[in-house]
């Protein structure tokens, strides 16, 4: 019995002729051949006693720009100030306010000599001063262990370099000065208590953080 060959067709899949121009059934071919779809990954279910709190953030949700961030504060505008006239109504209605407050202070018979005490700059100068020390720990109440915010007070006596710098040119002489001599003492307050701090935190039963630096008044 003779064997039945099995026929084999060859198909020309050369996309170009002898001459380079391209072939119009290769074109076809290409243009009938459907895109390959892209895998399918499979899900893998949550463990059980996964929290949707654990899972990884999103990369829109890693991206994305907290408020009050640097990145924040670089791209979003600051809103537009109050108008004059607003800036006005409001001035007279806060000094209204404190009128009332100042008579209810007057009527109680609790005011200081009798004249409510204005705020000016060597006032506001000598606030940040008293601040600093108290957080120092230099001004406490009496049998009152010292509380130390070294942090804090770094941030006030900072915020007193911030208004030398930025009130230079427009002080008097007696306001310069005091600005000057309130930073001077500070600092060298400042540097006794951290100088303390890391006494104490290497040698057992040296002088507590917060006691009197010497030169600041109690």
């Amino acid at each position: 019995m003779a064997e039945k060959k099995a026929e084999f067709v060859v198909t020309d899949r050369r996309r170009f002729g002898t001459e380079g121009e391209p072939r119009p059934e290769a074109q076809v071919a290409e243009e009938e051949k459907p895109a390959a779809k892209p895998p399918i990954a499979e899900a893998t279910p949550p463990a059980k006693d996964a929290s949707p709190i654990s899972a990884p953030p999103s990369q829109s949700a890693q991206t994305q720009v907290q408020p009050g961030s640097p990145e924040a504060g670089q791209e979003e505008e600051m809103s537009p100030p109050p108008t004059d006239e607003e800036q006005h109504q409001q001035s007279e209605a806060y000094k209204e306010s404190g009128k009332k407050i100042d008579d209810m202070i007057a009527a109680a018979g609790k005011t200081p000599q009798g004249v409510p005490m204005e705020m000016n700059f060597e006032r506001v100068i000598e606030s940040f001063y008293m601040s600093a020390l108290i957080q120092m720990g230099a001004i406490r109440q009496d049998n009152e262990p010292p509380r130390v915010d070294i942090i804090g007070a770094r941030q006030t006596i900072d915020s007193l370099a911030v208004l030398q710098e930025k009130t230079k040119g427009n002080l008097t002489d007696r306001e310069k000065t005091l600005l000057q001599n309130v930073l001077f003492e500070l600092r060298m307050a400042f540097i006794e208590i951290t100088n303390a701090v890391a006494t104490s935190a290497t040698k057992p039963g040296a002088a507590p953080p917060g006691a009197m630096p010497p030169g600041v008044r109690k």
